[in-house]
């Protein structure tokens, strides 16, 4: 959807400045009445650093270098990108959550990711190269790995959909103005607006209600390796909306990805010991959904 909201390098659409920030201020806005409607309490003096980095990663860091780097290459490429990204979150949520997992966890984490690049080797042939992009693609990686063992962290204790809305609503002083400042002056199809629409809202706002809470309740290490998934289902969809093809080798790959994914989990490490539901009736999404 951020492809399509961007664009290709031949026929550009949205700005990736004006897609990463104007999605963060729309969902920033939508956060805001939330917040306001579930009369969520304030977060305590030593969630904010948590939140602070929340909004660094998932606010800023991941959409404004994916956005921009998928101005240069195609939506394939950086679905194989985001391979790395579950090595990454896990290592993140270790050092987060203090915990070790076992040698066979890091064993399956690696080759689930291993594999992910393997296959981008094969399906790109003789005419794989590394992209200047690719270097904006891992900076979104380790970005986003951070944003997601903070906010599985703090899903611990608060409602999980209010910890990307108090994320979203600390960074509006600055997405506003960007977004004002980053709006589009020519004419933009509407394709490229209804995918932005899409990233504003779900990608940016609604996915990480469900997401950090099954961060909070699998634990972030653990869970983390669903990620390896993502490139398979991005391309997929790719497939379907931006006529990209996809062939047995795809197939194959992802289903070998997907068998690391399961025996990984086993070897992950769960939730917290100290983990407590926060007393503000965290099954109220659950519920509401």
């Amino acid at each position: 959807m951020t492809r399509l909201a961007v664009g290709t390098p031949g026929h550009p659409q949205l700005d990736g400045v004006f897609v990463a920030l104007g999605r963060a201020a729309v969902a920033g806005l939508l956060s805001l009445g939330l917040l306001a409607y579930s009369r969520a309490p304030w977060p305590s003096r030593g969630d904010w650093p948590w939140i602070a980095a929340i909004a660094a990663g998932a606010v800023f860091g991941f959409p404004l270098f994916t956005s921009v780097a998928l101005q240069h290459v195609d939506a394939v490429h950086a679905s194989v990108m985001v391979g790395v990204l579950p090595l990454a979150t896990a290592a993140a949520g270790a050092w987060v959550h203090r915990q070790r997992p076992p040698a066979a966890f890091w064993a399956f984490a690696a080759l689930g990711s291993a594999m992910v690049v393997c296959y981008a080797l094969l399906r790109t042939g003789a005419g794989f190269a590394l992209h200047g992009a690719d270097a904006l693609l891992l900076a979104a990686m380790g970005w986003g790995a951070l944003a997601y063992a903070a906010g599985g962290k703090l899903a611990s204790r608060l409602r999980a959909e209010h910890v990307i809305c108090w994320a979203l609503v600390l960074s509006l002083p600055v997405t506003l103005p960007a977004t004002a400042w980053a709006w589009p002056k020519t004419a933009v199809s509407a394709a490229a607006w209804l995918g932005f629409a899409y990233v504003a809202v779900f990608s940016m706002w609604i996915g990480f209600f469900a997401w950090y809470r099954g961060l909070a309740l699998g634990g972030t290490v653990r869970v983390s390796q669903l990620q390896l998934l993502q490139p398979f289902l991005s391309m997929l969809l790719a497939t379907m909306l931006l006529g990209d093809s996809i062939d047995a080798l795809t197939l194959g790959f992802g289903l070998a990805v997907l068998a690391t994914v399961l025996l990984g989990r086993r070897f992950g490490a769960g939730p917290p010991s100290d983990r407590h539901d926060a007393p503000n009736e965290p099954t109220r999404f659950t519920q509401g959904c």
